[in-house]
């Protein structure tokens, strides 16, 4: 469930047609999503709820083909491997996964591995991937690390340009926001043709946020929704992190010919739309975002034998920044919500449930406010 699909309007650009990350060309997703056992946690055995989400920015290998790509943390109580050489090179040479927060060794391993398998040859190798989390350990046995590398070939495997799916699934599979379930979401927008007639699409892994800051459409549903009319899952009475800790990544992808410090520039408002769902707010978050750009092709890969001296680049002039601004702003404000829409419910561990919010509960939420 997408928000347009009840009819709910983020923001004034028309969203691409899929609404998702994959409509800017070739960028593909997958998923791999563990869902096991209830009742009482046991550590090491259960229950599981969890997974790995990986978006692949090219058609084949990142390694043989490199986007630019730039990085903004906004909070940085979280984790996101790989960015030091990403701000030093301004190059994304990996796929980008997301997964729990005591999963990130094993799904970065397993990425330097799937790609060095994928080679020919026997040349030197090195990689940086690019590896994330948020928390969910309020529905995952999080401690017994249920994750491996098999969970990540398979979401390599599973990835495709098509629709994406939503909600609990991947690395989104426990994950919490505005004390609701959360999870996988994305979006996209679409600049005019008189703008660049670029997209740009969001990824995200929603897992922060209080329920009284909770906005959609500028409307402050989180005060009519309450805790008491939709319980929250940290008041179960089971040992919990307080309300609202948690942290946020987003993903960014355009087809728009950016340079490196443009896909910083860009990354930077994914604020603007976690901001206007209400997040933000935490000093304990992790709020952390990554922007790619592929409109440039031909980067050579790093390490060739013999590599060129320059490479032809065109890039976007900055007077047609500001309609890429908006559109990252208001894919990642969909791309929330969109997550929201599509998780459902979840009980996890110990009994905890965290509850979806559905699209019939949100729409007449927004008509009561509005009146």
């Amino acid at each position: 469930m997408r928000a347009r699909e009840p009819g709910i309007r983020i923001g004034d650009l028309a969203s691409g047609p899929g609404d998702a990350i994959t409509d800017v060309q070739g960028v593909r997703v997958g998923h791999s999503t563990i869902v096991r056992g209830e009742g009482p946690l046991v550590v090491g055995e259960g229950p599981v709820r969890t997974g790995v989400t990986v978006v692949c920015p090219r058609e084949g290998l990142a390694r043989d083909e490199p986007v630019f790509a730039g990085a903004h943390r906004f909070n940085g109580n979280g984790e996101m491997t790989g960015l030091e050489w990403i701000r030093e090179a301004g190059t994304l040479s990996s796929p980008v996964a997301t997964t729990n927060t005591h999963s990130v060794g094993v799904v970065r391993d397993a990425l330097v591995k799937a790609e060095m398998e994928a080679r020919t040859g026997n040349e030197d190798y090195w990689s940086l991937p690019v590896a994330a989390e948020t928390y969910d350990g309020t529905l995952n046995d999080i401690n017994g690390q249920h994750v491996t590398a098999e969970h990540v070939r398979e979401a390599l495997s599973s990835a495709s340009t098509g629709p994406v799916e939503q909600g609990s699934v991947g690395g989104g599979t426990g994950m919490i926001c505005h004390e609701f379930k959360g999870g996988i979401g994305t979006a996209s927008r679409c600049v005019s043709e008189n703008d660049g007639g670029w997209t740009v699409g969001a990824l995200v892994q929603a897992n922060y946020g209080r329920r009284r800051t909770l906005c959609v459409d500028g409307v402050p549903v989180g005060r009519i929704l309450t805790t008491e009319r939709i319980p929250s899952p940290y008041e179960s009475g089971a040992e919990t992190p307080p309300a609202g800790t948690g942290s946020v990544i987003v993903v960014l992808a355009t087809d728009a010919p950016l340079l490196p410090i443009q896909c910083d520039r860009l990354a930077k408002r994914a604020t603007i739309g976690l901001g206007r769902m209400g997040g933000g707010l935490s000093g304990g978050s992790g709020d952390i975002f990554l922007a790619f750009a592929t409109g440039n092709r031909g980067l050579p890969p790093d390490g060739l034998p013999d590599p060129p001296s320059t490479a032809p680049l065109e890039m976007v002039t900055n007077e047609y920044m500001t309609p890429l601004f908006h559109a990252a702003a208001e894919a990642t404000e969909a791309a929330i919500l969109n997550a929201l829409l599509a998780a459902g419910d979840m009980t996890g561990r110990d009994g905890i449930i965290a509850y979806g919010l559905t699209p019939e509960l949100l729409l007449g939420v927004l008509e009561e406010a509005r009146r």
